[in-house]
């Protein structure tokens, strides 16, 4: 069995292909998957990352060959709108229910959805059932190659900023501290005042004891 390791982005690849493979549009956003081709053949498409393919794009077999990916026609609605600023107004209106659509000078395709059909009748569009292939714009993140934007922040938030930082008097960091405080910002700070300060009437310490003998552990 022929396996695919990469593919050929729509028109960058004018030769023919040996075979195609038709799919609708939400069977297209692939990464490991047995294939079967119109010619009865059987192809294994094994790539490093998920792809959202496009009509027209191409698979490279390990023997060389093509394999054209087509997009599988499928039952949709055609929206038009009175001018180009009425059918950007209903594109806006469709984004904001997140309906997957595919968006030309003239019209938009989407799935059939009666309620939404009922909605864009209501903002005064001509809404008409039609099979045709169906490309929906692709999102922001899969145009990027589904980046995650936090890649650059290695937030390992362990926090152990290193500084065993002796606070004193002088220290200079605004913490009135008398102890020797990790500051893992672990918040289990260990203050290990072991006070085992001998209380008495001239200890100085501003407590009122009673010679408890405590050791604030």
């Amino acid at each position: 069995m022929q396996r695919v390791h990469s593919y050929i982005p729509a028109g960058q690849n004018s030769d023919p292909a040996s075979a195609k493979v038709e799919l609708p549009h939400d069977l297209r956003h692939l990464r490991r998957k047995l294939l079967t081709l119109d010619n009865g053949d059987m192809v294994m498409l094994d790539l490093k990352e998920a792809v959202l393919f496009a009509d027209g794009d191409k698979l490279l077999l390990d023997n060389g060959d093509l394999v054209e990916i087509v997009a599988a026609a499928e039952k949709l609605f055609e929206v038009r709108g009175r001018n180009p600023l009425h059918l950007a107004e209903i594109a806006w209106h469709l984004g904001n229910r997140h309906m997957p659509a595919e968006i030309g000078p003239e019209r938009i395709l989407i799935q059939r959805d009666h309620v939404i059909r009922a909605m864009l009748e209501g903002l005064g569009a001509t809404v008409s059932p039609v099979d045709s292939a169906f490309q929906p714009v692709r999102g922001a993140y899969h145009a990027h190659g589904g980046h995650d934007h936090h890649d650059h922040h290695d937030h390992g938030h362990a926090h152990d900023h290193g500084h065993k930082h002796e606070h004193g008097a002088e220290c200079g960091c605004g913490h009135h501290h008398d102890h020797e405080h990790e500051h893992k910002h672990d918040h289990s700070h260990e203050h290990a005042h072991d006070h085992s300060h001998e209380h008495g009437e001239g200890c100085g310490c501003g407590h009122h004891h009673h010679d408890h003998g405590h050791k604030h552990g």
